[in-house]
């Protein structure tokens, strides 16, 4: 046995050959999205004993690995799925901040017109071009309200068919991984061109969700989403879904599903810009949106009681300029009813007093045991509803009609009592004339309680006692008896005492009003009525334009303004955070790609000097097999 230069220099070459095709495959891919380094893993031959020595047969490549480090792609995934959430919450407020900057603005800009326009008619008050003008600066600020509205749910569509499109590409992804899966299972996880693939395909999965891989023993891996949701297990792939919202149709909920199996996923727990998405969509757009509608009842409200307790130039009772609060297309989407409730009850929301709302919604859960319960979705303050006959009342500023059916055990509902106004807003009046610029005189007695508030309601002015001025009329009513007296301006009594029904008492003197008993006893409280009418009277107008800067909503601490521009305060300072965590996201991203690309990316520096040193390797080789073919030769020549 002699030693063998000619295979030793073939296992060179093809060593060599080798890793040259490695190297040169690292700088063909060098800008390959998603590729790892290859190494090729070079081993000695076993040797062969000759005499009392062992020489060596050559080498050969053992294995050709794939630089990957679990750790710091596990970092990159991380890294990009805050990065992702931050990038998506930074763009989906700013749009929402230029809506609120550029739409918005005229929002605040025609409640001041209609003010001024008010304070117009105080200064003019039988003026009907002045008048006319009012009216169409309320028809501007329902528009605009209703056009803000609009950009809102416009916001809210688009984000649910973000949401839709995120959901069918996860669906993709799961299916090529399960693929990917089946193919490594083959190989035991082997192929590094199949692992490339998965690798980029889970990073990005990890744009949409957080990702949790899990390594098999078969060489595949299983996916999770948000660590809940096991999206590929094997070659076995789960499919996410849409489903209606529950109790809100226009708020579709995400799901997962395999076979026959569905299972709802709470979006909080996704991470990425599924989850950024759904936050956006449930922490910021709809509150905005029962702010906007908050603004809108308080508008609606505030200058139709006005105009209840004043006189139009007919010298009637001023009518609603604009459509009810209660109406019933203002009232519509007050209430959602969950699609679990085993129950019948179909409900509806009044507005009781616009100063109490919040803006915000509730939940509303009944069980034998513990009654009725509202909780605030914000705060989680609960409170215990009174059922009064079909009316369930104790809530802020707004009570509860069980219009048909009954409630069963365990039923919920979702409660929203400033849902639809800023799109039902609309300017009822039609008529110039009907604006109640001119004020009734109600006098309240000094020694009154202060727990009764009138009403007043004009029925026939030509009633010989119509009260006017120097004809005044008197009116007691005493709430514990539920009777009242009328007394003319001398002290006489000319009526009563007359049982009435509360809330509304008939003087039978050519007018009626209402009385808002706010006490738990009776009271017995005194009024005097001058109801005479005056064309050039402003009185009620003057007190309608002081209302801009009158503290009316939220339990007064806020204007009317106030209540939009707190909105728009909250969304610039939201958006501003926003960009700080990209900033912040972007950083830590960068950093994790940087240590990956260190570990598992191409240097074509490196690249380079390998060449050039596998390249001499392979010459040296192919020298061995010239100088054996040299010996061969020489010792053929020399037994001639």
């Amino acid at each position: 046995m002699s030693i063998d230069l000619l295979n030793i220099a073939r296992t060179g070459v093809q060593a060599s050959q080798a890793q040259l095709g490695v190297t040169s495959n690292n700088i063909a891919n060098a800008n390959t999205e998603g590729y790892n380094r290859q190494v090729a893993t070079q081993s000695s031959l076993e040797s062969q004993r000759l005499g009392n020595s062992f020489y060596g047969t050559g080498t050969y490549v053992s294995d050709v690995k794939r630089v990957y480090n679990e750790f710091a792609a596990r970092e990159l995934r991380i890294g990009q799925t805050s990065m992702s959430a931050a990038e998506t919450s930074y763009n989906k407020l700013s749009e929402l901040d230029e809506i609120y900057s550029q739409i918005g603005k005229m929002v605040p800009e025609n409640l001041n017109n209609f003010f001024a326009s008010i304070n117009s008619v105080a200064d003019l008050p039988t003026d009907l071009g002045i008048r006319t003008n009012s009216l169409s600066s309320a028809q501007q600020l329902a528009a605009g309200l209703n056009q803000m509205q609009s950009q809102l749910d416009g916001q809210v569509k688009q984000t649910n068919s973000q949401i839709e499109s995120i959901t069918t590409r996860i669906n993709e992804i799961s299916k090529e991984l399960g693929s990917i899966n089946l193919e490594l299972m083959k190989s035991q996880g082997q192929d590094s061109q199949v692992l490339d693939k998965q690798d980029a395909l889970i990073l990005e999965l990890s744009q949409y969700a957080q990702v949790n891989v899990i390594p098999l023993d078969t060489g595949a891996k299983s996916i999770m989403l948000g660590g809940s949701v096991m999206l590929v297990s094997g070659e076995v792939s789960m499919s996410m879904g849409i489903s209606t919202g529950d109790p809100y149709p226009n708020e579709p909920r995400i799901n997962a599903s395999i076979g026959d199996k569905t299972l709802n996923v709470d979006p909080s727990k996704l991470g990425g810009q599924l989850g950024a998405l759904f936050s956006f969509r449930d922490d910021t757009l709809l509150p905005a949106s029962t702010e906007l509608g908050q603004l809108a009842l308080g508008i609606a409200d505030t200058f139709n009681q006005m105009q209840s307790k004043g006189f139009d130039l007919n010298g009637d009772i001023g009518s609603d300029i604009f459509r009810d609060i209660n109406d019933p297309l203002m009232a519509s989407g007050r209430v959602g009813s969950n699609s679990t409730n085993s129950g019948t009850a179909a409900m509806s929301v009044s507005i009781d007093d616009v100063g109490a709302l919040s803006g915000g919604s509730y939940q509303l859960g009944y069980t034998t045991l513990g009654g009725y319960q509202l909780t605030d979705t914000q705060t989680g303050k609960q409170t215990t509803l009174t059922l009064s006959g079909s009316q369930l009342t104790g809530g802020a500023g707004f009570s509860i009609n069980i219009d048909s059916g009954a409630i069963a055990d365990g039923d919920k509902f979702e409660i929203r009592p400033t849902a639809g106004a800023a799109t039902g807003l609309k300017v009822v009046m039609t008529d110039p004339k009907g604006i109640a610029a001119a004020g009734p005189q109600i006098m309240p007695n000094t020694a009154n309680s202060g727990e009764l508030a009138v009403k007043v309601n004009v029925i026939n002015r030509t009633d010989a006692n119509f009260p006017v001025t120097n004809s005044e009329l008197s009116v007691r009513v005493n709430t514990a008896a539920n009777t009242f007296e009328v007394f003319d301006a001398a002290g006489t009594s000319v009526g009563g005492p007359t049982a009435f029904t509360p809330p509304q008492i008939n003087t039978g003197f050519g007018f009626s009003f209402e009385i808002d008993d706010q006490s738990t006893a009776g009271v017995t409280d005194t009024f005097t009525f001058d109801l005479s009418f005056a064309e050039g009277d402003n009185s009620n107008a003057v007190e309608m334009a002081k209302l801009s800067d009158t503290k009316l909503m939220n339990n007064g601490t806020g204007t009317l303004t106030s209540v939009f521009e707190n909105t728009k305060l909250d969304i610039g300072s939201q958006t501003k955070s926003a960009e700080v965590r990209v900033g912040s996201a972007t950083a830590i991203y960068q950093q994790a790609s940087t240590r990956v690309q260190s570990e598992s990316g191409v240097n074509l520096d490196e690249e380079a000097a390998n060449l050039l040193r596998f390249q001499q390797s392979y010459q040296a080789a192919a020298r061995i097999m010239t100088t054996a073919q040299t010996i061969f030769d020489t010792l053929l020549s020399s037994v001639r």
